[in-house]
């Protein structure tokens, strides 16, 4: 592998994690969202930078890549903090009160749906369903230090949860 960037040449480039990827799908036909998940798994969002180094790198104007980005939900355009709180809103959630804990957890962090706490610990993503339905409700943090699930919330315990969160951050 060279020490260039495929696309504009330059050495030292900001985004050299990504140029494996690049060099290995940025002329496959269909390869779009591959790159765009890679991205986002390296930079943790789509920043507009990288979106345009995608555009050089690939010959598909930003346009387009931004489209892309925007119609699928897995994508953030948007730097997320440090444990994204993920809470279910599924039937059987949505059943035993996920409502009320999306509440305490707003009112707690001051956020809502899809936003990041000024301090960057938390960003708050309402998702479709984790799968874990016999713990309604129930919500999973992501951090550095892996997945958490935590079940059979109520309002009382999403706030210590967070709470302990914070502490450790």
């Amino acid at each position: 592998m060279s020490e260039k960037c495929c696309c504009c040449g330059n050495s030292g480039n900001q985004f050299k994690e990504l140029e494996p990827t690049l060099e290995k799908y940025a002329r496959v036909p269909g390869s779009l969202i591959t790159i765009l998940q890679k991205a986002q798994e390296i930079y943790g969002y789509l920043s507009i930078d990288v979106i345009h180094h995608i555009s050089k790198a690939t010959g598909i104007k930003p346009a387009k890549i931004y489209g892309v980005a925007t119609f699928y939900a897995q994508f953030r355009l948007q730097p997320i903090g440090k444990n994204l709180i993920m809470l279910c809103q599924g039937t059987a959630c949505h059943v035993n009160g996920s409502q009320m804990i999306e509440e305490a957890v707003c009112e707690y962090l001051g956020i809502s749906d899809g936003e990041t706490t000024e301090d960057g610990i938390f960003t708050l993503n309402n998702v479709a369903c984790l799968g874990c339905c016999s713990l309604a409700p129930v919500m999973m943090v992501q951090s550095a230090d892996g997945d958490e699930t935590y079940g059979n919330l109520t309002k009382d315990k999403v706030r210590e949860i967070l709470a302990e969160i914070r502490e450790r951050a």
